[in-house]
């Protein structure tokens, strides 16, 4: 347990120690820590993994700034089959201690999938334990019938690959006595057999329901004559198997993923984790991850457990099996939504209570945390997210990045992380400054530990360009981004240094209106939660969140559990250690009666209520429905509005109100709520709060620059400036505005970001200085020199010109499959002009650049903008400029594909394309129609001077 304590104490904020301003109030950076650092998901393919070269892979990441690492073992490569260890055998847990041993020497974190590939499941997983899907049939029977037909089902056979697909029929049970089984790749797989009965059930047409299923033989003959008097409608239910597969499972990981609504399942599967673990040390273990539910990436969905009848009674109050023409659609429609409704609660409550609880439960008792992506489930996904350590998200979406972060929020978790970076673009074709724009999406989401989706192991010795994952960007050592990529790790650093210290600062708690989606009825049973479009498209919920997303209003969502434990102080409402000023409700109709009964105390105590349109109207499910219903309808008929101006309506009640609007603006303002308008200027932004005043992460995401003074919404005596990209800072220009607020003076161009520090005392420290162009920038137009340093596949000979172009346009075909680093140097005279600082532009540049200036490395720069200032007295008569331009791995995997040259050399899915286009004849990717990429450095190089900016 102390293990455990410890690690809970990295995960958490500790105050005493990280505050940027010193105790003298001077301005400094946070200490790095390797849990500020980023982290990088690690594929161990085919755990084809030695001691050596987990030395080598481990060392090159720390030394490019990595803090830590999760195992997650795929399939594996071909001609490596030797070297394969199995999953969880004494040779693969022997090279797991080893990595922990060598984590805790390099200061690196280590976390551990559950599984191989994803979901959970392996070849331990045994028909109980699997994944369930519920099939039926129908029979009608008139009065004094008897069923002529067996009532059986046949489960038809299904195989789907990722892989070369056997025929059904060449698969024998259980799938892991099968060979071969990585070349294969099965995804799912269901063997043709006839199903069990689970029940059967007769309903008349005077609403009458009887079990039949004790009247029915081993041969499926039912033993009943219908009734006199009615017609009879016949439902047999058949527990089948869903048939989902790990997918790019590891060797030793191959089969059926678990039944995720059974305990029993979960157990039996963690107990051959537990054996593994006997007699081993893992304390190194930070934390065990579940790479998302995806069990019904698939054919049918896994929508039934042997228990659910039980649960559904225990927790809905009524017998499912007397309703089952409502649950499959065939009753009146308002039932049947009704009916569905709670089914769809029932499966949610048993994905959190008998998987996401006691899998956290197991991990603690191994004294580690638990990292999730809970995203894709069906199922409220803020209650899974709110019930582990780590929530994790996923995409490009900062909406969809906001429910793992506010599930973090209202619960008090310190730390968000994210799977970043998946598939930016297609293989090859993502620099380190694309990434870094989608990184700052993350920050601006509320995401405070980013995990890099994700490097390979790959033997030192792995021709060029190594062991590689299928879904891109490129996070390896053969990148030529990668003697670079520690300047984009320390940006990451420096500003997980920040958002991993005080707490979240958001003043509205935005209800999820989950009911109204559980009670629409769909083409399946089961809904998958994953973002808030496309799921939530057309709704209060998406419009009313998007719209305050781009109008600068912060907030959190809230789930109606959550809600449930919030408290009150005063009139704010407290939840997880943070508060907020008010909950608003997106125009939903359906409302628990204990959520709303929740609200409408809060406002007696003193709370400001929001709702957005209208009133939900109506509780969702089906069980004392009419009792339920009076009750909110007492609580509306109580609330007496009055127009309050500017379309608002305001109820009081007690020692608070409600509000109510049609529009989000004039709705937020009457709830008190202010805005920070520097979305006007095209600026995004988090807001976090520490004892003595509030950080700010910003970022100019427009194609604008801004140069202004940028009003904050809080109250501030200093502002530290910090540029994480550059390492600079300094106390920032600020004056108050006419709201009361503070204005702080800020420049950023188009991808640039920097996080501001308010103090409510008075802060000493050198003064942020600000610069702008005060004369004719001077081009250098020289002759430059460019020497091929490093990549392949091999050194072009040195090139000289006087006209910068792409470096595949200046020589011969060797430039043009080129993929590595090149240095430019050239020779300049120090403009006659003075200046006490220049901006060095260099223009168009493919990709990223390190920049020398008389042998003193000013920057590495990763753009969009290109630029960085130079002091004068780095300037002599006659100056030596060198610039190392690093380009895409995509012109030499042209030269490889053009060429047939191998490289996608691995099972399972292999090597996919991102898009279609890029597709080959074989299915798998090729960049062979490509023309090369522009590469190098392209536009003009200038030096123009800069003057102090006067900011008044």
């Amino acid at each position: 347990m102390s293990v455990l304590i410890n690690k809970l104490k990295l995960a958490s904020v500790t105050l005493l120690s990280v505050y940027s301003f010193s105790a003298s109030a001077q301005i400094v950076w946070p200490t790095a820590t390797h849990q500020t650092k980023p982290w990088a998901r690690w594929w161990w393919e085919g755990s084809a993994v030695n001691k050596k070269d987990l030395t080598w892979n481990m060392e090159s990441y720390r030394a490019a700034g990595l803090g830590g690492l999760e195992i997650t073992p795929i399939y594996g490569v071909k001609g490596h089959e030797s070297e394969f260890i199995p999953f969880l055998s004494s040779q693969w847990m022997d090279m797991l201690q080893y990595t922990l041993q060598e984590g805790k020497r390099l200061d690196m974190g280590i976390d551990l999938a559950n599984a191989t590939g994803w979901p959970f499941g392996g070849p331990w997983v045994t028909d109980e334990d699997a994944s369930k899907e519920l099939f039926w049939k129908t029979y009608d029977l008139k009065s004094g019938e008897r069923l002529q037909e067996d009532i059986t089902f046949v489960q038809q056979p299904l195989i789907r690959s990722d892989g070369v697909a056997p025929k059904i029929t060449d698969l024998v049970e259980p799938i892991s006595a099968n060979k071969n089984l990585q070349l294969m790749a099965l995804d799912q797989v269901r063997f043709e057999k006839r199903l069990p009965l689970n029940i059967l059930m007769a309903y008349n047409d005077k609403g009458e329901a009887i079990n039949l299923t004790d009247k029915v033989n081993t041969n499926g003959t039912l033993d009943w004559t219908a009734p006199a008097g009615s017609n009879w409608h016949l439902y047999a239910l058949f527990m089948g198997w869903h048939g989902k597969m790990v997918e790019r499972a590891a060797p030793g990981g191959e089969g059926y993923v678990i039944d995720h609504f059974s305990k029993p399942a979960l157990n039996r599967y963690l107990n051959r984790f537990d054996e593994a673990f006997k007699g081993r040390n893992i304390n190194g273990i930070r934390a065990f991850f579940n790479d998302s539910y995806e069990v019904d990436d698939a054919r049918g969905q896994s929508n039934f457990t042997p228990e659910f009848f039980n649960e559904f009674l225990k927790r809905r109050g009524y017998d499912l099996r007397n309703h089952l023409p409502a649950l499959f659609g065939k009753a009146d429609k308002e039932i049947n939504n009704r009916v569905l409704c709670d089914y769809r609660e029932t499966v949610s409550e048993l994905l959190l209570d008998n998987f996401t609880k006691p899998w956290q439960a197991w991990g603690k008792s191994k004294g580690a945390l638990i990292r999730n992506q809970s995203h894709g489930s069906p199922s409220n996904i803020l209650d899974l997210y709110a019930a582990i350590d780590i929530p994790e998200t996923e995409g490009t979406d900062i909406l969809r990045f906001k429910f793992a972060t506010s599930a973090a929020h209202v619960n008090g978790k310190p730390l968000a992380s994210s799977e970043s970076a998946t598939w930016l673009n297609d293989h090859f074709l993502s620099s380190l400054g694309d990434v870094k724009q989608v990184i700052d999406k993350y920050f601006i989401g509320g995401v405070n530990h980013i995990f890099y989706h994700g490097v390979s192991y790959s033997p030192q010795n792995a021709p060029w360009p190594g062991w590689l994952f299928y879904a891109a960007v490129h996070f390896n050592q053969t990148n030529p981004f990668w003697p670079q990529f520690s300047t984009l790790n320390n940006y990451i650093t420096r500003c997980q240094s920040f958002l991993q210290q005080g707490k979240p600062n958001n003043d509205v708690l935005i209800y999820y209106p989950l009911f109204d989606s559980f009670s629409e009825a769909g083409p399946a049973l089961l809904k998958h939660y994953d973002a808030l479009k496309p799921d939530f498209n057309g709704t209060g919920f998406a419009d009313v969140s998007d719209e305050m997303l781009q109008k600068g209003y912060t907030f959190d969502f809230i789930s109606d559990k959550q809600l449930l434990a919030t408290q009150l102080s005063g009139n704010q409402l407290l939840t997880g250690g943070v508060s907020y000023k008010t909950v608003l409700l997106p125009d939903c109709e359906y409302i628990p009666l204990a959520t709303f009964t929740k609200l409408m105390d809060m406002a007696k105590a003193g709370a400001t209520i929001a709702f957005y349109k209208k009133l939900p109207s109506d509780v969702p499910g089906y069980n004392q429905l009419t009792e339920r219903r009076k009750s909110l309808q007492a609580f509306l008929l109580a609330l007496n509005f009055n127009a309050s101006g500017n379309g608002v309506k305001t109820a009081v009640i007690g020692k608070g109100r409600i509000v109510m609007a049609d529009n989000a603006t004039a709705l937020l303002n009457a709830a008190n709520i202010k805005r920070e308008s520097m979305t006007d200027n095209g600026l995004q932004f988090v807001r976090r709060q520490y004892p003595k005043g509030y950080y700010y992460f910003i970022a100019n995401q427009s194609d604008k620059a801004v140069e202004s003074w940028v009003p904050l919404a809080v109250k501030a005596t200093s502002i530290a400036l910090f540029d994480p990209m550059q390492k600079q800072y300094g106390l920032a220009k600020a004056r108050t505005h006419a709201g009361g607020g503070t204005e702080v003076y800020l420049q950023l161009q188009p991808g640039e970001s920097c996080i501001l520090q308010t103090s409510n005392s008075t802060v000493t420290g050198n003064q942020f200085v600000y610069y702008k162009p005060t004369g004719n920038s001077t081009e250098l137009n020289g002759s430059w020199i460019i020497q091929f340093m490093s990549g392949g596949p091999t050194l072009p000979p040195v090139v000289k010109t006087n006209n910068l172009k792409s470096w595949t346009e200046l020589g011969g075909e060797e430039t043009k499959i080129f993929s590595g680093m090149a240095s430019y140097t050239t020779t300049f005279a120090k403009p006659k002009q003075n200046a006490a600082m220049w901006q060095l532009d260099l223009g168009k540049v493919h990709e990223s650049a390190d920049v020398y200036l008389n042998g003193v490395k000013l920057a590495t720069l990763l753009g969009p903008k290109y630029a960085v200032n130079v002091p004068a007295a780095l300037l002599k008569s006659v100056n030596r400029l060198e610039i190392k331009v690093t380009n895409l791995m995509a012109n030499r995997i042209i030269d490889m594909d053009k060429k047939k040259i191998s490289y996608k050399i691995f099972y399972n899915t292999n090597f996919q394309a991102h898009f279609k286009e890029n597709r080959g004849d074989d299915g798998l990717f090729t960049a062979a129609k490509w023309e090369p990429q522009p590469s190098g450095l392209v536009g003009k190089v200038t030096l123009t001077p800069l003057a102090q900016v006067a900011v008044r």
